[in-house]
């Protein structure tokens, strides 16, 4: 075990919008340390969204990341030699990690040319409530809903 928490890293805003959130989804869309590609597919998937939706594409992006944000999960626990799904809350800083990741690796697995126009489309996708990380985020609510009865388990 740890001795001490680690430190909270503070992140610097983006450049084009000066968004705390922005730069923190660009770290998790990078691959092999090419922060600048990342922040290009970035840049140019909202302006696909914007084209797309006739909105401002920040704003529709912000709405599409709350619509993936799953509020509950569900954790494995052994108890008396039998394994529960134990549904349980998670922390702000995980929910939004956790939607990130399912936004970025459903549109990797989406049949677009770029990767620029396979996170635009699943962004839009998102803001619709509808695609496959919005039925990620409501799968996971259904299984925690169905082992509500092991909740008194919890830790």
């Amino acid at each position: 075990m740890r001795k001490s928490k680690p430190k909270k890293r503070i992140l610097l805003p983006d450049p084009r919008f000066n968004d705390v959130l922005v730069t923190r989804f660009v770290n998790n869309l990078m691959l092999r340390g090419k922060k600048n590609l990342a922040y290009n597919i970035f840049y140019d998937a909202i302006d696909i969204v914007s084209e797309k939706t006739k909105e401002d594409g920040l704003e529709v992006f912000k709405k599409a990341l709350a619509n993936v944000t799953p509020n509950v999960e569900v954790r494995s626990r052994r108890i008396g030699g039998a394994t529960f799904q134990i549904p349980s809350e998670i922390r702000p800083e995980r929910k939004m990690s956790i939607g990130m990741k399912n936004l970025i690796r459903f549109s990797r697995k989406r049949n677009e040319k770029n990767m620029a126009a396979k996170l635009a489309g699943e962004v839009v996708a998102a803001y619709k409530e509808e695609g496959a990380a919005f039925k990620r985020k409501e799968d996971t609510h259904r299984m925690a809903d169905a082992n509500k009865a092991f909740s008194h388990f919890r830790f």
